[in-house]
């Protein structure tokens, strides 16, 4: 009898380390798979910085643009009123 306790004990052994080798395998392959999904959302996040940025610029540029269109306007405007005798400007 002391024998077949002694199969029993070992195959429960055996039983336990391949079970915390499975775990540990599954818990590493989560591990995994979460840094690779943080490091795609950090190159989507770079991406998304990268576009804001060029956006930020074009729009500076369109809004130095429609000033500089404004002072042209304000410019012929005046330019205009000086030469209209009707104007309060003549």
């Amino acid at each position: 009898m002391s024998t077949l306790i002694w199969i029993v004990i070992a195959i429960a052994i055996v039983v336990v380390v391949a079970g915390l080798v499975a775990f540990r395998a599954t818990s590493e392959r989560r591990l995994a798979q979460r840094r690779e999904k943080a490091q795609e959302l950090r190159d989507e996040a770079a991406q998304r910085r990268v576009r804001a940025d060029e956006r930020e610029a074009l729009s500076r540029e369109q809004a130095e643009l429609a000033q500089s269109e404004r002072a042209e306007a304000e410019k012929v405007g005046a330019r205009a009123n000086k030469l209209d005798p009707d104007s309060d400007e003549y």
